[in-house]
């Protein structure tokens, strides 16, 4: 709640992941609670204890990570969450995480992500506002070690420059 709340004050686009099992109730609770007016307690400029207040940030949206039931990028699931969203009076702005539960975590799995992305805004799907892909200089990963290959994540499985520049491409 307090993400939320601190969210309704920001003034830049900032998005919500769906749950990890899959569920998109909470993303779409959460663009709720973060679009509206909030108030709640904070430190003033001055460093006081004091009640802050919001006006709601109208730039909010919701990322689709996929989940245990599998993926959620394709089109029928993006029409779906959008509809959630109009229902809701938000606005159906959807980005989608190419990775994750999207790719089943593997990294590769990301190019064919896209793939479907570019088809849907190709076919005029237009509620789709932004795609994160998990990339790095080199491909894979690795683990902390005293020899770390530089341009290697130490989290998750990425895509190396080739393939994103690739997809970068695709997506133009």
């Amino acid at each position: 709640q307090t993400h939320r709340q601190m969210a309704s004050g920001l003034s830049m686009p900032l998005g919500f992941k769906n749950a990890t099992n899959g569920s998109i109730l909470p993303a779409i609770n959460a663009i709720k609670a973060a679009t509206s007016p909030q108030t709640f307690l904070g430190i003033s400029q001055e460093g006081i204890a004091s009640a802050v207040s919001t006006n709601g940030n109208p730039h909010c949206h919701i990322i689709l990570r996929g989940g245990e039931d599998g993926p959620n990028y394709e089109t029928e699931h993006v029409k779906n969450v959008a509809k959630q969203l109009e229902d809701k009076q938000l606005q159906p702005a959807i980005m989608i995480d190419a990775s994750h539960g999207n790719s089943q975590k593997k990294f590769k799995q990301q190019i064919p992500v896209v793939e479907s992305i570019c088809n849907q805004i190709v076919n005029d799907s237009c509620n789709i506002k932004g795609v994160m892909i998990e990339s790095h200089l080199n491909e894979g990963n690795q683990k902390i070690s005293e020899n770390l290959k530089y341009g290697q994540s130490i989290t998750d499985a990425c895509l190396g420059w080739d393939d994103t520049l690739m997809c970068l491409q695709m997506l133009n």
